[in-house]
């Protein structure tokens, strides 16, 4: 059974001051504390929501979601509360549901408007793969396709973007053809280093 070092026993003091701090009716004490906690921790926070997350700006978004629950819900914390475990365990959550919130059926952004399913939309790809190819595309057609994908009919989807119903057909074979051929990009990098190693045994 391994011992607690001296940095640990340190660690769990420190924390366990700031966290009464946090939860103390002295507002000034509570105020230095979450600067205390936020100077200590925001790296850990920002690098472990950037990993799960890849896109620097809902990084961000996400990162200050985390701090406001902190602030709302400090006096709630339960006393033997880690700190970083407690904002790991927040960042996740708020990871999670900007997820869900983000999901797009990618049979519905790639086969809506056509009367029978095209070939050339068929294959695998992986959640990151999309989200990469759609955010290489021009923002006009990302708002069509996220337009798409929201559930809209394409009458609907074509009201919404101030287009008529010809337009938007045109619009989205255009912007479908050009997603499609960023997936294929992201499929032929993704098996080169597969071909690779095969090639190299």
């Amino acid at each position: 059974m391994s011992h607690p070092t001296v940095k640990d026993v340190e660690r769990s003091a420190r924390n366990r001051r700031l966290l009464l701090a946090l939860k103390s009716e002295d507002t000034a004490g509570a105020e230095a504390a979450f600067r205390a906690v936020y100077e200590a921790e925001k790296g850990f926070v920002y690098g472990y929501l950037l990993r799960l997350c890849g896109d620097p700006h809902a990084t961000a978004d996400l990162f200050q979601n985390v701090w406001l629950k902190l602030a709302r819900h400090a006096r709630q914390l339960r006393d033997d509360s880690e700190l970083r475990a407690w904002l790991c365990t927040v960042a996740r959550r708020e990871f999670v549901s900007y997820r869900r919130a983000q999901v797009v059926d990618l049979s519905r952004l790639l086969t809506l408007g056509l009367h029978t399913p095209s070939p050339e939309v068929h294959g695998d790809w992986s959640r990151m793969e999309l989200d990469r190819a759609l955010q290489q595309l021009s923002d006009a057609d990302r708002e069509l396709l996220l337009t798409i994908a929201a559930e809209l009919e394409a009458h609907e989807a074509a009201a919404a973007l101030g287009v008529s119903d010809a337009t938007l057909r045109q619009r989205l074979a255009r912007a479908r053809r050009r997603l499609r051929e960023r997936l294929d990009d992201c499929a032929t990098t993704r098996s080169t280093p597969a071909r690779a190693e095969r090639e190299g045994r």
